[in-house]
């Protein structure tokens, strides 16, 4: 029994780092694949009614997963994330948000991500690249 679970356990494993260096690629674009893992660096804000929590940063991260037909952007410096986010596409290679619950607009490529979200009184802007 042990040896069935170290055996697949190695087999998941090695699934897994062969998913994640697929999806890590630069060269892949989101829109093609199921399942999607990118950093995206540049600008990136947060800003609410409350001016102490207002976030502003040149040096900004963003990660941004897709599984199925949703997206998730996770930000660095204490930023909130932006989960579920459905998209449509563009054209070829640039997805755009759809959705309710958020004014503003996501555009995502496979180099580039902007965005302007306005959601429950806070805004979410970012100009990166990958």
């Amino acid at each position: 029994m042990k040896t069935t679970i170290k055996t697949l356990s190695v087999v998941l494993f090695t699934m897994f780092l062969a998913i994640g260096a697929i999806s890590c690629s630069k060269n892949t674009d989101p829109a093609d694949v199921d399942v999607f893992l990118g950093t995206y660096k540049g600008s990136i804000s947060y800003v609410t009614l409350n001016p102490a929590e207002n976030i502003s940063a040149s040096d900004g991260e963003i990660i941004v997963t897709k599984i199925g037909a949703t997206y998730s952007f996770h930000f660095n410096k204490n930023i909130p994330d932006l989960n579920n986010v459905e998209f449509s596409k563009k054209d070829a290679n640039t997805l755009v948000s759809i959705g309710t619950g958020m004014n503003g607009a996501i555009t995502i490529t496979k180099s580039k991500l902007t965005m302007l979200v306005i959601k429950d009184g806070k805004t979410w802007t970012a100009n990166c690249t990958r």
